[in-house]
């Protein structure tokens, strides 16, 4: 990757820099948050940290922020050891769930106030801080107080604020989690416009599993202080290295099937591994929903992939259906317009398309996860 290039407040360019977690762990008593974990985040780069809660992904966040002390590994940044360094000395810019703003300061106040921690000169803060404001699309907002600002414009002035400090790293601390549905999308996406400009390394902790494939270079999936898999968002959700990652991130279905050679067999239909080394024997593999296709079955024939609509879910442009098979269910995911096709009570025969599969042999097939 190349490093992006971000400018300093006299023009000169300066490049993102890499952030590297060697050996991580932290411990709350006898409870491990986390467990020797390595990262490294490149130059330029934005990785989410995903997983559920107690996963370990805020504890890295707050280590890498100096917010608090690992009881082993080492933390560098640039090149430059910070493990030791405090909170103030590591030139990190953050940004939290709760916005934080000062309620007695206007918008341009606000994203001035580490400059004027700074003490940069009154004239240039306050050019800097409306040049923030810009990026983030608030200029005209400059001299309200957060009370007058909705919720996501009172995010967009706690990212300028951060940004505004011309930080090394960025670090997100679930920002989005508390916008509605709506306005989390567009954060989101200005967010990562945002940082794609000014080049900054980003580090953002999220436990929205849409988020992280939307807006990051790659994902890192956690559990139990670990890293389960790190991977750009499409080989998280399509090549997923373990159940937990495929489970976890989006809806799967588990199927019993017979693993041979470099297949799975799962209902007659013969399906590849995307880890063609899985022994033999018997096992669930973990299908998505946008891979079963179903098609209406006026035949009366009765099958392994023949099976009855139970529920059919709007989800606007697509739509989820659950197929009953007899001896389990099945989620398929269609466009509306096909599943308006399809009501419950409708017998269906399925599809399997041939995307590589993740088994599982250490847990009973379900229906979905």
């Amino acid at each position: 990757m190349t490093s992006p290039m971000t400018r300093t407040q006299d023009g000169t360019a300066r490049a993102g820099v890499e952030v590297r977690m060697d050996g991580l762990s932290r411990h709350y008593g006898p409870v491990v948050a986390l467990d020797k974990l390595d990262l490294t985040v490149q130059a330029g780069e934005l990785i989410a940290l995903l997983g559920p809660s107690g996963c370990g992904k805020t504890t890295t966040l707050r280590l890498v922020a100096g917010l608090e002390d690992a009881d082993a590994g080492r933390i560098t940044v640039g090149g430059k050891d910070i493990t030791h360094l405090s909170a103030s000395k590591r030139d990190m810019g953050m940004v939290f769930q709760a916005y934080s703003l000062f309620p007695h300061m206007t918008a341009r106040q606000n994203v001035a106030f580490g400059l004027r921690l700074r003490r940069i000169a009154a004239a240039t803060r306050d050019k800097r801080a409306i040049e923030m404001l810009e990026l983030v699309g608030l200029s005209t907002q400059a001299d309200r107080y957060p009370h007058q600002l909705s919720g996501g414009q009172q995010q967009r002035v706690a990212l300028a604020r951060a940004l505004a400090i011309e930080p090394q790293v960025l670090l997100l601390d679930e920002p989005l989690s508390a916008l509605d549905a709506k306005v989390r999308a567009q954060l989101r996406d200005e967010i990562r416009r945002i940082q794609l400009e000014v080049g900054t390394t980003t580090l953002f902790v999220t436990h929205d599993q849409e988020e992280a494939l939307a807006i990051a270079d790659r994902v890192g999936v956690m559990k139990d202080g670990r890293l389960e898999q790190l991977a750009p968002p499409t080989d998280v959700y399509s090549r997923p290295a373990t159940s937990f990652v495929a489970e976890f991130v989006g809806l799967t279905n588990r199927l019993a099937g017979t693993v041979s050679g470099q297949t799975v067999t799962v209902r007659g239909r013969d399906l590849p591994l995307v880890d063609p080394s899985t022994p033999a024997g018997p096992a669930t593999a973990l299908v998505r929903p946008e891979a079963v296709t179903l098609a209406s079955d006026s035949t009366g024939d009765s099958g392994p992939l023949v099976g009855t609509v139970i529920a059919v879910t709007f989800l606007g442009a697509t739509s989820r259906v659950t197929v009953d098979l007899g001896d389990t269910t099945i989620l398929a995911q269609l466009t509306t317009a096909d599943a308006a096709e399809l009501p419950a009570g409708s017998r269906v025969a399925l599809t399997i398309r041939p995307d590589p599969v993740l088994v599982s042999a250490d847990s009973p097939a379900l229906s979905e996860a």
